[in-house]
């Protein structure tokens, strides 16, 4: 294995291990009061992880927005770094090219890092609001950790195409 693709397998594994708190770990708290009388009062207040807020849209009809941010937020990154792990562990040349060539579509559909984009608007809506609070919990910085660490993994890693007499070997014929 090259030198930098085992750069890449190790930011797959970190990746990883920023996505389980990422995905677990509040994102972000939203509260909501009003001051009567010289007194605060409070209307509402929730802290939310990226799985519990999946429960709670799905528990709440809101099976297409669930499912979108299931798909787009938690299976689509998970199987881009299966797929990173099997391309760096795989012997066969084709085989991995074409898992590789594969990673780098889906990686553009992947929609992570706009998705802590989007908690990252949440978050100064809350606080341009008069009467709204937020506050960026742990979970959102594992997430971007996780968004950073992962495109890092995918430019680190190295796969050439085949040459044409392996593929012809094989009995494949790989475009030129």
């Amino acid at each position: 294995m090259q030198p930098r693709n085992i750069v890449a397998f190790v930011l797959v594994v970190l990746s990883y291990i920023l996505l389980v708190p990422g995905l677990t770990w509040p994102l972000l708290t939203i509260r909501a009061s009003f001051t009567f009388m010289g007194r605060t009062i409070d209307l509402f207040e929730q802290t939310r992880s990226i799985l519990q807020s999946i429960r709670e849209l799905h528990e709440s009809g809101n099976d297409v927005v669930a499912g979108l941010v299931l798909l787009f937020g938690v299976v689509v990154p998970v199987g881009k770094g299966l797929l990173l792990v099997v391309v760096a562990l795989w012997r066969n040349e084709l085989g991995r090219y074409r898992v590789f060539a594969f990673v780098r579509t889906i990686s553009k559909w992947a929609m992570a890092d706009v998705f802590a984009m989007g908690i990252y608007v949440a978050y100064l809506a809350g606080e341009a609001a008069q009467n709204l609070d937020a506050e960026i919990r742990e979970g959102f910085y594992y997430f971007v950790g996780y968004c950073i660490v992962s495109l890092l993994a995918l430019q680190f890693m190295h796969v050439p195409p085949p040459e044409l007499g392996t593929a012809s070997r094989t009995g494949v014929s790989v475009p030129g």
